[in-house]
């Protein structure tokens, strides 16, 4: 291991602690000596990077330091790469154009071996065999879930002609390569229901916060087992 890849490694195994982590902790984990655990944090605070504590204490690094781009490893770049190349050919138009975005703001400071290493990588994405169907904006649907607001929608569900109204408390959006799933708590249904959006006829955000909070939603759709069996009525 070159001494960048430990500084590197040690970086990320900080990220992995909340708390305080003690000098003999990292030493194990990283196979090296607690000398070296001390002078390679030394040297990563005069680098910039925020890291609280002593020796006989513990270490934490606070929020905010970010990696120079060029501390990237291979794999890390070809993991990108298919993340973007997997959200332009599977996402909704906005995060395909913000995929685009991102990916040329990290081309623009990468050193140019990495960068020819990025864009060359053979990790390919399959083709889609639907196109979108979208009638609603899926960045509203987005935005609702982040302030956590109600929206009305107008739904038609599989073989109904016609579509019925309900409120809900939308707190996920699930992407899968030919459909999108929208996870929301039903008031009507008082009961987790999922949505594929392309049979959301009609969509309002409200200006209602609803009552408890995204991450509880989340636990207890977890808790109750809806994300290992999606039903889409």
């Amino acid at each position: 291991m070159t001494r960048a890849e430990r500084l590197l490694s040690l970086l990320q195994l900080l990220r992995r602690h909340r708390l305080p982590v003690s000098g003999r902790v990292l030493a194990e984990a990283l196979g090296i000596s607690l000398r070296t655990v001390y002078r390679d944090i030394a040297s990563l605070q005069a680098q910039g990077a925020d890291i609280a504590g002593e020796p006989g204490v513990g270490y934490v690094l606070r929020a905010g330091f970010m990696l120079p781009p060029l501390m990237f490893s291979q794999s890390e770049l070809e993991a990108l790469m298919l993340g973007f190349r997997w959200v332009g050919k599977f996402a909704d138009a906005q995060l395909t154009t913000a995929a685009s975005d991102a990916l040329a703001k990290i081309s623009a400071v990468l050193p140019a071996d990495l960068r020819r290493e990025m864009e060359c990588t053979t990790l390919l994405v399959g083709p889609r065999t639907v196109e979108d169907r979208e009638t609603i904006d899926m960045g509203a649907v987005r935005a609702a879930i982040r302030s956590e607001s109600k929206i009305r929608i107008r739904y038609a569900g599989e073989g109904r002609q016609a579509s019925d109204e309900r409120i809900v408390w939308p707190f996920a959006l699930g992407y899968f390569n030919d459909v999108r799933i929208l996870a929301a708590w039903c008031e009507g249904r008082n009961d987790f229901r999922h949505f594929r959006t392309d049979r959301i006829v009609e969509l309002e955000r409200l200006d209602l916060r609803y009552p408890r909070r995204r991450a509880a939603l989340l636990k207890a759709w977890r808790a109750a087992g809806a994300d290992v069996r999606v039903t889409v009525r």
